[in-house]
């Protein structure tokens, strides 16, 4: 029998991404082969992996944790929502359909195979599988057909652990109660539990874990503290959108309805002296440097809104200023003149005016592109200069095309151009996510607001590359610190 084990939560947000990959990294430190596996991810932030396959952001992580190359197998459906009840669903890393939630949920027997057939390539190539499961397994109206909790524990004859996240209150209860919620063949797989992001001193929850040890008979395996890592997390999303508190440099980012891939942010959290600040309302644009309007599932809609809610007025008034912006994918659809979508692949709405601050148009197409891109920079942005190589990978629906010629961002490989320059120099787009990741490029977007404010250009150690692996080794840390490691090994082991 190969390894395997699986973490499931009392709810969504509990820890569940987070826990995944630390263990992964856990493993993998001990010499196993090991791969990280969700069956089911339903997330506005993706990947495209090497072959052009779309994925969830979580399992790149829980990847990249196990020293692994992400592959689409690691996560074979992705659902993208595009509405309040509708989603766009991704099969094996290709777009399938845009399907509603009761579609979907009636499709499900149709993708069991499609999950097994994954799990079984990655059980072919790897010792030791860590599955990560979705929401709660005591989501009763959802245990017909399930594929991502207990249902899937079954397909693959996987142990369980239980997460409970302490930290919003309830925790014995949630644990209990999703404990009882289970059919008896279902608890049957439940080796332990784990509770989530404690504050305080862990002898005060001693009796109650006790008491809930001898109520359902299945051991605590850990508590694990409160910590605030920078890792891309499915299950801390709410935590992005909080503000952290002031600091030299402040780079607004619009929080669309729809927003989407707000990781391509992360890597702005490794600088000391940056803030990230999420515009919700025309009172937030106080003391931002950079506004960047990031990518959206739904470009038509959130220019609606930004019209709606007068920030799109808002982001005129700062450009007349020789204010700095930037606009990623669907934002870089945002800063042209018209987007229409006549094939409803996106909206209902077909056509709709962008801000006219780069003379572009963009077509939604029903054809995606996914593909990971590199290229050359040679660009004159804000009276600064830059010369160097980007990369990152590009998931859009919109084909833009130029009303006139352009200061190109970027000169592909593969052989045409991706996003410009305004003439003035001061806004600039691009359909590449992952564009700040390039340390380079983020050194001298950052400097030039730096020099703006009289402020000393930083020199950071650190690549990105290198920060994401150290914040990856404190979390493996945390975690062994904190866990019965020899019962996890056991429950993995299947002893």
């Amino acid at each position: 029998m190969k390894k395997n084990i699986m973490f499931q939560g009392t709810g969504s947000s509990v820890g569940k991404s987070l826990l995944t990959a630390g263990m992964c990294r856990i493993l993998k430190d001990l010499n196993y082969s090991v791969a990280p596996f969700k069956s089911q991810n339903m997330a506005l932030n993706s990947f495209i992996t090497r072959d052009g396959k779309e994925m969830g952001r979580a399992q790149v992580v829980q990847a990249e944790t196990a020293k692994i190359e992400p592959i689409v197998e690691m996560n074979p459906i992705l659902l993208k929502p595009s509405s309040d009840v509708g989603s766009q669903v991704i099969v094996m890393g290709e777009v399938f359909k845009n399907m509603t939630a009761t579609e979907y949920h009636s499709s499900k027997p149709m993708f069991k195979g499609v999950i097994k057939e994954a799990y079984d390539k990655l059980n072919e190539k790897y010792e030791c599988i860590v599955i990560e499961g979705a929401g709660s397994p005591a989501e009763i109206n959802l245990r017909e057909n399930d594929l991502v909790n207990m249902g899937m524990a079954e397909m693959v004859d996987a142990p369980v652990v239980i997460i409970g996240d302490i930290d919003r209150g309830g925790v014995f209860a949630s644990l209990y109660g999703t404990y009882m919620l289970l059919e008896e063949e279902e608890r049957s797989r439940v080796k332990g539990f784990i509770i989530n992001k404690f504050r305080g001193d862990v002898k005060l929850l001693e009796p109650g874990i006790k008491m809930l040890e001898d109520k359902i008979n299945i051991p605590c395996l850990g508590v694990i503290p409160y910590f605030k890592l920078h890792i891309d997390d499915e299950d801390s999303v709410s935590l992005r959108f909080t503000h952290q508190g002031k600091k030299e440099l402040v780079i607004g980012v619009v929080r669309l309805p729809h927003i989407s891939n707000f990781t391509d942010f992360t890597p702005f959290e490794m600088e000391p002296d940056v803030e990230i600040k999420y515009i919700n309302s025309v009172f937030d644009f106080e003391d931002i440097d950079l506004l960047i309007i990031p990518g959206s599932k739904n470009t038509i809609e959130d220019m609606v809104y930004l019209t709606n809610s007068g920030l799109s007025k808002k982001i005129l008034e700062h450009h007349k200023n020789n204010f700095p912006i930037v606009g990623i994918c669907g934002g870089y659809q945002i800063l042209g003149y018209e987007i229409t979508d006549n094939g409803n692949n996106e909206s209902n709405i077909q056509k709709t005016g962008g801000l006219g601050l780069i003379n572009i148009n963009t077509l939604i197409s029903n054809e995606k592109r996914t593909v990971q891109v590199e290229g050359d920079v040679d660009i004159e942005f804000m009276g600064a200069r830059l010369k160097t190589k980007v990369r990152g990978y590009e998931i859009h629906m919109g084909v833009t095309d130029f009303n006139e010629s352009y200061n190109t961002f970027v000169h592909l490989d593969e052989g045409h151009d991706d996003g410009a320059i305004n003439h003035e120099g001061n806004v600039l787009g691009t359909y590449l996510h992952g564009v700040f990741d390039n340390d380079e490029f983020r050194k001298f977007v950052l400097d030039i607001i730096r020099k703006s404010k009289g402020i000393e250009t930083k020199d950071n150690d650190l690549s990105f590359e290198e920060f994401k692996e150290s914040q990856y080794v404190e979390l493996a840390n945390i975690m062994k610190a904190n866990i019965n490691l020899e019962k996890m090994i056991q429950i993995i082991e299947h002893n």
